[in-house]
This record gives structure tokens, C-alpha cells and sequence, in this order.
């Protein structure tokens, strides 16, 4: 069995949740798989190790996760992109769109500084709502959102082309 059929199956789907006609992609298995998680993270950061990457950005919360443990990976810095109201200082915000509602998303003001090569890392893509907004935040703080890297890509929501021109890689695609 090849090693991205092996994650694969580690992904469950919940039918129904967060609302009627959503399959969510459960990703629980996979992160309390030691070898499964370390793979993951390893092939979410290799395509971008020459990129020379300043900082990785991450949504909360699995953004977290992933974002994190890549930016250990390619040892550069990691900044949280929040929900409302969990930022102690100024802050900028963007509003983004899910396949399920509305949202908003905060960082910093000082995150990073004008220049910074920044990667954007998630668990998921589906619409690419949640991806808007941090590349947006990155551009609003004076950085380059030069790629995404991504666990899961929900393909038919097309959110690798709202998300274009960043380049985006993701480690399963259904």
C-alpha cells in the first residue's frame, strides 16, 4: 500500500456535521498516529525548502496544528490567525466566507515585518474562504503570501482557484 493511501485511510468522514450536507473530514486519526503525523507535516513542508520562508501562518485551530510543526520544519517563525476577540493588542482583521457561514479572522498588527516571505498552512481547503483571509491579512500587514500548503483539498469546492495566484500544495485531494 503506498503511504498517502495508508493517511488516507486514517481520514473518516462524518456525514452531516457541522449541518445537514456537509461530510466533514475527520482528522483525528491521523494526528494521534505518530509515523502518520510526522509524514504529514514532512510532506506539507518539503515542497517549500528552498522557498526561504520567514514565517508560516496558521488559522486557528487546526491551522495550529500543522502550521506549527512546519514551521519547526523549516525553522522559521509561526503566527496565529485567530477568531475575534482572542488577540490582546491591535489587530487586523479580514471576514471570510465557509461552505457553512460567515466568519473572521485576526492577527497581529506587528506579526511580521513589511517583506516577510510568508507560507500559509491549514488541514483543509474547501472554498478557500478561510485561505482568503489569511493571504489577505499577510498582504494587509505589508507581507508576500507566497504559497498555502494544505493536509486536505476538497477539489470540487474549487478553492485552489479562489486562492490563485498563490501556489498552493495539498497532500490529499478528493
Amino acid at each position: 500500500m503506498h503511504m498517502i493511501d495508508g493517511i488516507r485511510q486514517l481520514v473518516r468522514d462524518v456525514p452531516n456535521f457541522p449541518r445537514d450536507g456537509i461530510v466533514f473530514k475527520d482528522i483525528t486519526p491521523v494526528l494521534s498516529d505518530p509515523a502518520a503525523l510526522a509524514l504529514v507535516v514532512e510532506l506539507m513542508a518539503n515542497p517549500w525548502r528552498k522557498a526561504s520562508i520567514d514565517f508560516v501562518v496558521g488559522a486557528e485551530s487546526r491551522g495550529f496544528i500543522f502550521g506549527t510543526a512546519i514551521a519547526q520544519s523549516l525553522s522559521c517563525g509561526f503566527i496565529p490567525a485567530r477568531k475575534r476577540g482572542k488577540l490582546p493588542r491591535a489587530v487586523v482583521s479580514a471576514s471570510y466566507d465557509l461552505e457553512y457561514g460567515t466568519d473572521e479572522i485576526h492577527m497581529h498588527a506587528d506579526a511580521m515585518p513589511k517583506g516577510a516571505r510568508v507560507l500559509i498552512a491549514d488541514d483543509l481547503l474547501a472554498t478557500g474562504g478561510t485561505m482568503i483571509a489569511c493571504i489577505d491579512l499577510v498582504r494587509k500587514l505589508g507581507g508576500q503570501p507566497l504559497a498555502a500548503s494544505v493536509f486536505i483539498e476538497l477539489s470540487e469546492l474549487k478553492g485552489r482557484a479562489a486562492i490563485a495566484p498563490v501556489q498552493l500544495h495539498s497532500v490529499i485531494r478528493y
